[in-house]
């Protein structure tokens, strides 16, 4: 379900389950923090997807038989996203065609991100009666306070181009194969920069933005899994089993 390539220097982590929109489970997000684990090596990261969509959030069809799931892939996003800011080589992610929940959290995670034109980003799990909360600490830093607490109470989805302008990305490419190829750029001009530099100046600038602060990440994830299991979410979770899959 991932696809890992060597361009030069840059590791280029894929999303490789293009039928299901690239929808998170347990075992992507297992294997992804494995992989950016395994890319030690490498002076950066591109995170991408194939297909149309870079991710489209998680795979809630996997909760339908086992109420623990989705508690799991709460916990899984979180160690995904820590490990993106705790890499020590700077992480890209291309976020073409959509960025959904889950998937814009790893957008938020990124040290850059680009996303492409008519791309659709958010998350609207509000809506599916759970709190995308665990998306919060690191949101507020790249986005701000003030468009950080928009996006998380608001269901509805921006394209790329207001993405970009309320900083949820860095750029906003013109399409989905102009993203990937522009976010490859990116990490190839950070992988030419002085490794121990790099990896230095990401420590430091997640001591002053506080974005991997222990206490807040508990608190984010906690809120998350807070609702997990709650009647409400009992209510409205089926509408994702009866057509909106990752949403």
């Amino acid at each position: 379900m991932l696809r890992t390539d060597s361009i030069g220097d840059v590791a280029v982590i894929r999303l490789d389950r293009p039928e299901k929109r690239n929808a998170l489970t347990v075992a992507m997000l297992g294997s992804l923090r494995q992989a950016f684990d395994n890319a030690m090596s490498a002076r950066a990261i591109v995170l991408s997807g194939v297909g149309d969509v870079f991710c489209s959030g998680f795979d809630l069809t996997a909760c339908r038989d086992d109420e623990t799931v989705l508690g799991k892939l709460l916990e899984g996003l979180a160690s995904v996203c820590v490990t993106m800011r705790e890499h020590p080589s700077p992480v890209v992610v291309s976020a073409h065609g959509a960025a959904v929940a889950g998937g814009c959290a790893m957008v938020a995670a990124a040290d850059l991100a680009v996303t492409s034109a008519g791309a659709k980003l958010g998350y609207p799990v509000v809506r599916l009666g759970f709190s995308p909360a665990v998306s919060a600490p690191m949101l507020t830093v790249t986005a701000g306070n003030g468009n950080a607490r928009g996006r998380l109470l608001d269901p509805g989805l921006v394209d790329g181009v207001e993405a970009a302008r309320i900083g949820l990305v860095h750029e906003c490419a013109a399409d989905a194969a102009a993203c990937e190829a522009r976010a490859i750029e990116l990490a190839t001009l950070l992988a030419g920069k002085p490794r121990h530099a790099m990896a230095f100046t990401k420590r430091w600038l997640n001591e002053v933005d506080g974005s991997v602060d222990a206490e807040r990440l508990r608190a984010g994830l906690g809120a998350s899994m807070a609702l997990v299991g709650s009647a409400e979410q009992r209510e409205l979770l089926p509408q994702a089993w009866a057509g909106r899959s990752g949403r």
